[in-house]
């Protein structure tokens, strides 16, 4: 199979290899230090579970993330530019990462060394798992034969449909982050206090606030039963996306949490697929996030979308 155009995805958008290479997405992979100096690609020179292991052995460690070069993204324009496809490059938001910027520096390089290459880079306006379902969409897209101007038509709307919806372990990275000063993290985590949040449009938002794991938890389910209820659509409209951070069994238990809650407001779920979160977003919020991505599916989308779109 050799589609006129292939998906190409910063490493933010944390689907795992081998879902990548099913899908035939090419990943240009973030770098990780833990000493400021020395970076190594996430997922290739150090592996989720190592990173994770070094975020909880070492707590006041703060790890950093540092965006691919133009030189990255350029190996893999190229290596496409030589197969005779054009290309779709998805990246982090660029309110989180210059990961854009790198990305059309590449770009232009590729412009001069393969003219009759398009290459076109958007910005998703997300991270981690909604940028896992919007990339994921669009290679249902691809797949179903959609041009590569039809699937451009439809990222505005499917950016405006997406959500990231999670909670935090502790409060200790958003205040090392400067999200929350320290008086109100050292309060918050004395009392058990834990955020939930809503990521839209690229901006950070408030959605409440539980005290203790499991109630933190719940209050994520609901956020998204809430959200599926105001956009008048079922979780069938909706690539939905469970992410946990350090421990697998808590992936496992929201995915039992969620697929007993979504039974009891829409039916049985057969699919809820969970992946673990990248350094990307856990730099910033910790070893221990757990939520959701989603994005609508391009044909329950109700806007204006090519028809070309719904085929599948």
């Amino acid at each position: 199979m050799n589609p006129e155009f292939c998906i190409v995805s910063d490493g933010s958008c944390d689907i795992p290899e081998a879902l990548a290479k099913e899908n035939d997405i090419d990943i240009v992979h973030f770098l990780v230090s833990f000493n400021g100096s020395d970076y190594q690609k996430e997922g290739v020179e150090l592996e989720l579970p190592e990173f994770y292991q070094q975020m909880v052995s070492y707590p006041d460690v703060y790890p950093k993330t540092a965006a691919p070069s133009p030189e990255d993204f350029y190996a893999v324009f190229k290596k496409r530019a030589e197969k005779g496809q054009d290309i779709l490059c998805i990246c982090i938001s660029t309110k989180l990462s210059s990961s854009v910027q790198s990305a059309e520096i590449a770009r232009q390089m590729l412009a001069e060394s393969y003219p009759d290459t398009r290459a076109v880079v958007v910005d998703s306006l997300c991270c981690t798992l909604m940028q896992s379902a919007f990339v994921l969409e669009l290679c249902r897209m691809r797949d179903a034969g959609c041009s590569l101007d039809e699937v451009l038509g439809a990222v505005d709307a499917l950016r405006k449909s997406g959500r990231i919806l999670f909670t935090v372990g502790d409060l200790n990275y958003l205040q090392h982050g400067g999200r929350i000063g320290k008086v109100a993290g050292i309060a918050g985590n004395l009392l058990d206090l834990k955020p939930l949040i809503t990521l839209e449009d690229g901006e950070i938002h408030s959605s409440g606030i539980r005290r203790g794991r499991r109630k933190s938890l719940a209050g994520v389910v609901e956020l998204l039963v809430s959200y599926l209820k105001e956009q008048n659509c079922t979780p069938d409209d909706c690539n939905i996306l469970i992410g946990y951070g350090y421990n697998p069994k808590e992936g496992i238990l929201l995915q039992e949490m969620t697929r007993k809650r979504l039974a009891e407001e829409f039916g049985p779920q057969s699919t809820l697929p969970a992946f673990q979160i990248g350094a990307t977003i856990a730099v910033h919020a910790g070893p221990y996030s757990i939520g959701y991505g989603l994005v609508h599916r391009s044909d329950r989308l109700k806007s204006n979308i090519p028809q070309q779109a719904g085929r599948a």
